[in-house]
């Protein structure tokens, strides 16, 4: 049995792929270009050069495979929410035309909630179109936590000794290493088809102020948490860079997470990742040193 896996270049994709080569399985693996795709050839995948906006090139990658883990990557633009829309769309219509028995989808934590919650709604709306082919294809929708490797956008100023944050020092939350995504999507594909189904992946719950704390540590240097209102972080991301219309959804998400919008559905099928918020902080750290 063939698997395709989606978003290789990224975290999740790329875990999720090297779990099942490292068990033997067929791997097909979807890239951009010929060039991203040689590594993978080398390690024994087979590679499909497939945009994931492409719906014939998708439908061509996905032919007798017998599932396939997909996502709906992130873009830095104000094109945001037309990308989300575009990737769904060809991926629906991939997924119906190839009849691919078994998809997984990497969702959201709060993707049951069609508005407030800033780019997450982008995955409420995958998982709805994504449910009209079934039972014909059956899903499997990982509604993850937030990423602990997000943090990562917040060390900027770490050797000031700062740690920003929009988020009440200490509000705490569900966090999630990328690496557990990746190994709960490659198990989730072994497990094979079971109908529609719905898995919130939860991590440990923690505050900006136990990421600090950890921080410290790491750097042998008193780490504060910097708050500022939530209201702000449009106006903080966009003089970063980011396009408005991102940075809006992103405040959204955001103020969301705080009023406790963006939570757990409930009633499903809960797994718990096993990294710690310690051990990605102490990549993210020595990544940042080079």
């Amino acid at each position: 049995m063939t698997y395709v896996i989606a978003g290789v270049s990224g975290n999740t994709g790329k875990v999720a792929a090297e779990t099942l080569l490292a068990q033997g399985k067929s791997v097909r693996v979807l890239v951009r270009d010929a060039a991203k795709g040689a590594p993978w050839a080398e390690k024994g995948a087979e590679v499909a050069i497939a945009d994931l906006g492409d719906a014939a090139a998708l439908t061509a990658a996905f032919k007798g495979a017998a599932a396939a883990y997909v996502l709906v990557p992130p873009l830095v633009s104000d094109d945001f929410v037309a990308h989300q829309s575009r990737v769904t769309a060809a991926l629906t219509a991939a997924i119906r035309d190839s009849a691919i028995p078994h998809v997984v989808l990497l969702s959201s934590v709060g993707a049951q909630h069609a508005a407030g919650t800033g780019p997450i709604a982008g995955l409420h709306r995958a998982e709805r179109a994504f449910r009209e082919l079934s039972p014909r294809t059956a899903f499997t929708f990982i509604r993850a936590a937030y990423f602990m490797e997000n943090l990562g956008g917040s060390l900027a100023q770490l050797g000031q000794g700062v740690l920003p944050s929009f988020l009440p020092a200490d509000f705490r939350f569900d966090m999630v290493a990328t690496k557990d995504i990746g190994r709960l999507a490659a198990a989730e594909l072994l497990a094979g088809p079971k109908g529609l189904e719905i898995v919130e992946l939860g991590g440990p719950a923690r505050s900006m102020k136990d990421a600090a704390v950890i921080l410290s540590e790491l750097t042998r240097r008193p780490v504060a948490v910097h708050e500022a209102p939530v209201t702000m972080a449009a106006t903080v991301l966009g003089s970063f860079g980011f396009p408005a219309v991102l940075a809006g959804l992103y405040q959204e998400m955001l103020a969301g997470i705080a009023s406790g919008h963006v939570a757990w559905e409930g009633g499903h099928r809960h797994v718990q990742g096993t990294t710690s918020l310690e051990q990605v902080l102490s990549g993210l750290v020595a990544g940042s040193a080079h």
